[in-house]
């Protein structure tokens, strides 16, 4: 059995939802992300676009509030 490691306020791995439709590319959306015993928004960008109200996933933290998503 494997088992990760995350830290606690870490949002990599964690389900959200796209509160804006993300374009895809270099346009970003935004994703609503359960975080730290509440909800966070965040500056959300995919390489293909993600239609509002989907559930992603975030794989990657860019730094200064933005992430990288990925449909789940």
């Amino acid at each position: 059995m494997t088992v990760s490691y995350q830290e606690p306020d870490s949002v990599v791995g964690r389900p959200a939802h796209v509160t804006v439709a993300i374009p895809g590319g270099a346009r970003p959306g935004e994703v609503l992300v359960r975080v730290r015993g509440g909800s966070e928004s965040y500056i959300a960008y995919a390489d293909e676009p993600v239609d509002e109200g989907l559930q992603v996933v975030v794989v990657a933290d860019r730094g200064a509030r933005s992430l990288v998503v990925v449909p789940l």
